[in-house]
Order: C-alpha cells, then sequence, then structure tokens
C-alpha cells in the first residue's frame, strides 16, 4: 500500500467475470446521503486500523471495495483468512464480479458502468450490486497516469433473460 493509502498494485481483473465467492472480507457500513459517502476518508482509515490492530493480512493491500446506497453503504477489503470476529464475514458463492478499470473520475465513469451493464444483459446475466474502487486518489493520480477506478458489477445468472435473448435470436 502506498503513504496515501491507495492499494500499490491493482488486481488484473480487468474486462475479466472473477468469483469472489467464500472469500474472506472486513465489511464495516458505512453513511451516505443520497448515494454520496459521509466522511468516507475516515471510515477508510478506521477500517484499516481494524485490520492492523487485528493482524490481518489483506490480498490486496489499500483496494477498498466501496458499495453505497440512499442513506447507507458498506466499504470492505478483501482478507487473505481470518478468524471470525466483529466486521469479518465471508462472501456468498458464487460472488461472480465483472470489473472494468475506468480511467477518469466518478463524475465520467457513467459510460463504463453502462458498458458493463450491456455486456451483462447480452450474456443473459442480471445485473446486481456496484462496487466502486479508487485506484488513485487526488494526492497521487498524476504520478500513476490520472485518476483510475475499477468497476465491479456483481451478477447472477438468469435462466428467464437468457431464454427471452434465444428467443430474439431466433426470430431473427
Amino acid at each position: 500500500m502506498l503513504e496515501c493509502g491507495c492499494p500499490e498494485k491493482i488486481p488484473p481483473w480487468d474486462g475479466t467475470d472473477i468469483d469472489l465467492g467464500g472469500r474472506c472480507v472486513h465489511r464495516l457500513p458505512i453513511p451516505t446521503l443520497f448515494h454520496m459517502p459521509l466522511a468516507y476518508e475516515l471510515y477508510v482509515k478506521r477500517q484499516q486500523q481494524q485490520i492492523n490492530q487485528l493482524a490481518l493480512e489483506e490480498s490486496w493491500p489499500g483496494l477498498v471495495l466501496t458499495r453505497v446506497g440512499l442513506l447507507r453503504g458498506s466499504i470492505m477489503r478483501l482478507l487473505e483468512r481470518a478468524s471470525p470476529a466483529h466486521h469479518i464475514a465471508y462472501l456468498p458463492s458464487p460472488f461472480q464480479l465483472r470489473a472494468k478499470l475506468h480511467h477518469g473520475n466518478v463524475s465520467t465513469a457513467r459510460r463504463s458502468i453502462s458498458e458493463i451493464q450491456m455486456h451483462l444483459l447480452n450474456a443473459g446475466r442480471l445485473p446486481k450490486e456496484l462496487y466502486l474502487c479508487h485506484v488513485t486518489c487526488p494526492h497521487c493520480s498524476e504520478r500513476r497516469g490520472g485518476d483510475q477506478i475499477l468497476i465491479l458489477r456483481r451478477w447472477v445468472d438468469s435462466p428467464r433473460l437468457t431464454r427471452r435473448i434465444r428467443t430474439r435470436s431466433e426470430k431473427r
């Protein structure tokens, strides 16, 4: 992890589907207001302190998966192994994600998110939660090639959607 808290290395997930099912995570709830995290940096630091106090090893140090909602959200970090404790959980299996590395900030991510969603729908997969991982912060973005966000969209197979796609393709 870099001094600013950003991950030094990012997982090679760009443009791929990954399954994080059964992975151990440290999940910390955060307050949000209209999908905007409140005191985000404070919660990231608090989570890092908890991970350090419990002497936990991260799979990708500094990689924070952020999920927001209307009034609440959560931040997660992938752990190697951990004993059951407060804020430590295992992701359900399967936990399928489509990943895309977006070059830009949150205000320009709409197009990348739409692309992911269209690819999933065209493949007969139903999009679920959206996770954002800020790879660079304002302090290190210039040194590391500009703003970068790893966008992760969870998905599940949809037999109904698959049938609908097949039916449309047969009609053509």
